[in-house]
């Protein structure tokens, strides 16, 4: 058994127990519905910020463009303009490319040893598909939650939620996107798990933030389809978090305050860990610079001033002694000087 993913769960599943004791049985609604919903945004966007603050304050003298592609070299090569962009309009598309489509990890490729002895390269797919999957559905969940947040409700997040239960079974209708999250959640879980050079390089923080949006995920379809919580005081004490009027209305619900608590801890947790390449990304060297190395010259503007010490001046401090040594010279000495070595003899 695999400690690391072991005491990722068991982290969670005392994180589970804290809100439902802290609620049901020590009456702490204030404590996890307010308090630690205040002090996991503040967390947040502190966090945030500081990270994006000091990955825009590190200097990146050159391009260090990781590429797949062709550079713009001479006319009759043809450069990719996509994988090896030598301008802005080239690193646009493919910023965008990676920040959607995820195009780097859909390229992505595993190896084999076959019986052969021979190295065996496959594609890679179900990763980049499980990724793009939880990645949006993540988002759907994100924005249809903003339901809780907004008087009225906002249109675009209407068309949402219609997009996202057009799978109509009965009521309440289901929305398929938090199903695709958990699934998606339990395939990275199972990857790392399964595959043993996954399940070597793993660490307690790689299965933590899994498990964590794993149960927020499963508490939030516990509440919708089994444990129905009310919705008006749900939003009654949302809204008051959003207009700094927060009040606790009776008979939400203990795991409303569980789901609550998991939440804040995911926003707290996001600025320190592996998350923030939700915003590094935009910062990545390898991925925002121009692969135009051949067209222009790029020298670091960090160099402070060194002195330095050229050959000719070396030359001229031991020129003597390299001509008594035998050691060849560029520049012979003139007649005055050897007219004064004269007179001095």
């Amino acid at each position: 058994m695999n400690a690391n993913y072991m005491y990722s769960l068991i982290a969670v599943i005392v994180l589970l127990l804290l809100a439902y004791v802290g609620v049901a049985g020590l009456h702490l609604e204030v404590l996890f519905g307010i308090v630690f919903p205040y002090v996991a945004m503040a967390i947040f966007v502190a966090g945030f910020v500081y990270k994006l603050v000091g990955w825009a304050k590190s200097p990146v003298p050159f391009p260090i463009t990781t590429t797949s592609g062709q550079q713009v070299s001479l006319p009759m090569v043809s450069p990719a303009r996509i994988d090896n962009p030598n301008n802005k309009l080239g690193v646009v598309i493919r910023m965008l490319l990676e920040i959607f489509l995820f195009r780097s990890l859909f390229r992505n490729t595993k190896f084999e040893i076959k019986d052969t002895n021979k190295f065996s390269y496959e594609m890679e797919k179900w990763l980049w598909l499980f990724a793009l999957a939880f990645h949006y559905a993540f988002f759907v969940v994100l924005i249809r939650h903003l339901r809780f947040f907004t008087e009225p409700v906002l249109l675009p997040v209407q068309w949402l939620e219609k997009l996202d239960g057009f799978f109509q079974v009965g009521l309440p209708g289901i929305f398929l996107s938090g199903f695709v999250l958990m699934a998606a959640v339990i395939y990275l879980f199972l990857r790392r798990v399964w595959i043993p050079q996954m399940r070597y390089i793993s660490l307690p923080a790689d299965y933590f933030p899994l498990f964590l949006i794993l149960a927020i995920a499963a508490s939030g379809i516990l509440m919708r389809y089994v444990a129905k919580v009310d919705i008006v005081n749900a939003k009654e004490l949302t809204m008051g978090l959003v207009t700094l009027r927060p009040t606790i209305p009776e008979g939400i619900g203990v795991l409303f305050y569980v789901h609550v608590f998991l939440v804040s801890v995911l926003l707290a947790y996001f600025p320190f860990s592996k998350l923030m390449h939700l915003g590094g990304i935009f910062f990545c060297p390898t991925r925002n610079l121009p692969g135009n190395t051949r067209e222009f010259r790029y020298e670091n503007p960090w160099n402070y001033p060194v002195k330095i010490h050229t050959y000719e001046a070396y030359e001229d401090e031991f020129r003597e002694k390299m001509i008594e040594a035998g050691l060849p010279v560029e520049k012979m000495p003139g007649p005055e000087k050897n007219l004064e070595e004269g007179e001095k003899e």
